[in-house]
Order: C-alpha cells, then structure tokens, then sequence
C-alpha cells in the first residue's frame, strides 16, 4: 500500500476539553503520522468555504456556527493508505455507531459534537490540505 496524505480536524469540541493530544495520539497509535499541523479559530467565511458542498442541507448553518464556536485543529497525515486509515480510527459519524476504540466511540459527545473531521477520498484530501495549508507548511 502506497503511503499518502490525508486531511484531518480536531473540533471545537476536542479542543474546548483539551483532548488534542489524545485525539493526536490515537491517529498515531493507527499509524499514521503528523506532517502539519495547526490551531486556528475559523472564521464565518472559512467555515462556510470549505463546507460549501453542504451549502443546500438543512444543517448547514449549524454545522458552520459550530466549527466556529472555538478553536480547531488542522493537520496533514501522512501513512500508509492514509484516508482510509484516518476514517478507521476515527469511527461512524454519529459515536453511539462507532465501533469501540475509535475516536468518537471514546471520546465524542455527540454525533453534531464528534471531535473530528476526516477526508473522505484522496482527492478531497488533496483539496481540503490545500485550502488550509501552503505546500512549504507540510514537512514530511
């Protein structure tokens, strides 16, 4: 398997509890590895940017509020069929799914409040890293 990079978000969720060093651990714990990172708070414009796919849905502007509540984590992974291994650890979107061990089956409080966000293919990963992060902030 070929060794990729993936696009990931602590929530403000996480990060209100001080779980980024948990959450860092276990996507290292899975193997994969840590090649940018960085807290931000995300602005309206930001937030409303990169979920524009979901622009029609009805949660949309809750979902936008809530990635604007606090502060983030942004982070490029790096491993081994990394998209796919990112979305193992973190577990099913809505916690009381996930399989136990995974991110939000430990640690998130709700399936709106799930500590993290993960790319969902190689070329969204491509597109999400880039709206966040200049190729010279990744250090592999």
């Amino acid at each position: 398997m070929a060794v990729t990079r993936t696009f990931s978000i602590i929530k403000p969720d996480a990060t209100r509890r001080n779980l980024t060093g948990a959450v860092t651990k276990m996507l290292e714990d899975a193997g994969l590895r840590v090649v940018a990172s960085k807290r931000i708070h995300m602005s309206r414009e930001q937030a409303e940017g990169f979920y524009a796919v979901h622009k029609e849905r009805p949660f949309f502007g809750e979902l936008v509020d809530f990635m604007i509540s606090g502060p983030v984590v942004v982070q490029v992974l790096e491993g081994e069929g990394a998209m796919q291994r990112n979305r193992d650890v973190m577990g099913a979107t809505n916690p009381k799914d996930a399989a136990p061990g995974t991110i939000r089956a430990e640690l998130a409080e709700s399936i709106e409040a799930n500590t993290v966000h993960g790319s969902d293919s190689d070329e969204n990963a491509a597109i999400e890293i880039a709206y966040f992060f200049k190729p010279e902030e990744i250090v592999g």
